[in-house]
């Protein structure tokens, strides 16, 4: 099973995307063994991406405000001047969701996931003690700890790839999972 150690996880907008397009968003954050956190700044640019996901009878919106109320998912904010000039400093080479998400990993040194794959390459290259997930390994884990039935586990995928619009670039370790648990 995948090792899931840290205290907490910080969603990046392209993860919460994904997850909320499975169909299974609450049931995947209760699975995992940290705090679920995302950024001010990307709840308020996912809300909005979600809402045109709903005019396409999708309940993402729902499970993510109850993701929220429910306390699965918690919101945090810049919570020092470190913080917010390390910020500024990413957007330069970063959008403001993964900018913001990286600050606040950084500083409080939590787990990131994200798919986007420029965000992946630059933490890499300048963080490389970040604990960096994705959506397959995320979705793997969920499946593994839940023991999910492969037909399930199989309309999650493919709910991912066709709403999410995803599926694990060539050089994901996870994509062979993912191939095999699609078919």
């Amino acid at each position: 099973m995948i090792n899931i150690n840290h205290s907490h996880i910080i969603l990046d907008a392209c993860c919460i995307l994904n997850l909320c397009a499975s169909g299974q968003f609450l049931a995947i954050l209760k699975s995992l063994p940290a705090e679920i956190v995302i950024t001010t700044v990307v709840q308020e640019n996912e809300l909005k991406t979600l809402q045109k996901l709903q005019e396409e009878d999708n309940d993402a919106v729902l499970e993510f405000e109850t993701a929220i109320t429910q306390g699965l998912l918690k919101i945090v904010d810049f919570e020092s001047e470190e913080e917010r000039e390390s910020f500024v400093n990413y957007v330069f080479d970063l959008d403001d969701g993964e900018a913001a998400t990286l600050a606040i990993a950084v500083h409080r040194k939590w787990a990131v996931a994200t798919d986007d794959n420029k965000a992946i390459k630059f933490i890499k290259k300048n963080f490389p003690d970040i604990k960096i997930l994705s959506t397959p390994e995320i979705i793997k884990y969920w499946s593994e700890k839940e023991s999910i039935d492969h037909l399930i586990l199989n309309n999650v995928l493919n709910s991912i790839k066709t709403k999410g619009r995803y599926q694990p670039p060539k050089n994901d370790p996870w994509r062979n999972w993912w191939i095999n648990a699609c078919n």
